[in-house]
């Protein structure tokens, strides 16, 4: 275990030295993680603390909107989609509710259930596959924020992703 945490600390380091992920992190904001898989919110916990967020998690959309309340305003919204008592689409429309601006990225395995009723993602949404890498999971937590990251041309550069999707310029 603990030479897995060695390691994995590690990558995650190297990965935040160098390139356009680590000038496009900013270590202050306030993420909240929502999935109802343990080792998935565990992971995703400990790239973002690595890389420098303040990290609030639930396990399920009633308890993510308490923790939200409590925290007062959030930077970004990490959810899953499918979770018992409220999906991640249900979570994410009412806390943008009280913020309207609020970034959404959906990780899922269910990402053409996403589109069962509805043909796009609103403004500030976006969704990355399960499972993903570090680096995949910290370049769509740059992306999405709206953070610039060199070599890449905005929106634009989200479509090009072979492992991260976002809704389409708005026109």
């Amino acid at each position: 275990m603990r030479i897995t945490r060695r390691i994995f600390q590690r990558l995650t380091e190297a990965l935040l030295r160098r390139g356009p992920v680590a000038q496009a992190m900013r270590p202050c904001n306030t993420v909240l993680i929502v999935d109802d898989e343990e080792r998935i919110l565990k992971f995703v916990i400990r790239v973002l603390r690595e890389a420098g967020f303040r990290t609030l998690a639930a396990h399920d959309g009633v308890e993510a909107e308490q923790v939200a309340a409590e925290a007062g305003e959030i930077d970004l919204l990490v959810t899953d989609l499918m979770m018992p008592h409220m999906n991640g689409d249900e979570l994410a429309r009412r806390l943008c509710m009280q913020q309207p601006d609020l970034p959404v990225l959906y990780l899922t395995g269910y990402s053409d259930r996403l589109f069962a009723d509805r043909i796009l993602l609103r403004e500030n949404e976006a969704f990355l596959d399960k499972p993903c890498s570090v680096t995949g999971l910290l370049e769509g937590v740059a992306l999405i924020s709206h953070r610039s990251v060199p070599g890449c041309f905005g929106r634009r550069a989200l479509e090009r992703s072979d492992s991260f999707a976002a809704a389409p310029p708005v026109l």
